[in-house]
Order: C-alpha cells, then structure tokens, then sequence
C-alpha cells in the first residue's frame, strides 16, 4: 500500500515539477531555443527560466539600495499582480549569469528576454558565513560573484519559486 502511495506522489506532483523546470534537473542547461518565457499571466512583467523552474522579475529596479531594503522590496513587490517576491539566492542569481559575455555587459545568456539589467553588482540572500554584516553579490557587468558590507548599496532583481532561503 505505500508503495502504491509513492508512485500516485510521484505520478501527480514530481512530474509535474519536472515538467514545469523544462523537463531538466535544476541548473542542467536547457538546450532548447526556448530557455526564457516572458508570462502573460504576469501582464508580460514576469520570466520563466526553464532552466531553473524560477520566475524573474521581466525588469529589475534600477534603484540603489541597501541590502535590508532589498529584503524588504522583494517581499513588498507586486508584479504582474503577483507578490509572494523574494531576494534570489546567490546560486539563483548565478544561473543568469553567462560568463562567455565580456564586459560591459550585462553578462545574460543570448536571447533573454530582460530588460533594465544594469552591469553591476546585485543583491543577494545569502550572508557570508561568520560576517552576518556582509552578503553575496553577483556582478552582471564582469559575470562574477563578490561580497558587500550591507550597508552599501547595490541593485535588486527579486524572483518567485524554488526553495528560497530565510537570510534572518
């Protein structure tokens, strides 16, 4: 009998999910010309990334913020009538990084469909472990990954699904 319930788990909600992130595991590349969708659903203010299961902001602030700010913008966020936003892991902000794409920027992958991305650094959940007043940042102007006190200020681009992290 449990077993029957593990295959009827399986069957009605691992696939799906699958299906949903393009049918490939997270962060295996998706070799289809159609990686990126802009969702009408979103009032076309949203981008699904079937290479990860997430959806992006289509446009990401160009505001400077400090990192509790950021926090709090993704989490106060209305896009595409949508809220349920959150500040991007630092892997989840890697995945959109394509470091075949030199400088300036911004170093995304050919074809997306953003818009507003600045070749500069972003916003991370993630702290720095042992450095509470320090958190990863993905820099979209040279495709690489730093670290900033959290008092500065630096871009947002919030984003909804995956598993996410509670940075308190």
């Amino acid at each position: 009998m449990k077993q029957l319930y593990a295959s009827l788990i399986a069957v009605f909600f691992l696939l799906p999910l699958s299906a949903a992130a393009g049918g490939v595991p997270w962060g295996e590349p998706n070799n289809t010309s159609g990686r990126f969708i802009v969702l009408s659903s979103y009032n076309n203010q949203a981008v699904f990334d079937s290479e990860t299961g997430l959806v992006w902001e289509q446009s990401p602030s160009t505001l400077l913020v400090e990192s509790g700010s950021a926090t709090f913008n993704c989490i106060d966020l209305n896009v595409g009538g949508r809220t349920g936003w959150r500040l991007p892991t630092m892997q989840e902000l890697m995945s959109l990084v394509d470091r075949s794409v030199s400088f300036p920027g911004p170093t995304l992958p050919s074809g997306h469909p953003f818009s507003n991305v600045q070749s500069q650094f972003y916003w991370s959940a993630s702290t720095l472990a042992n450095f509470p007043t320090i958190a990863w940042v993905a820099d979209f102007g040279f495709g690489h990954v730093g670290t900033a006190l959290k008092s500065s200020s630096h871009f947002v681009w919030c984003v909804r699904g995956g598993q996410g992290v509670d940075p308190q």
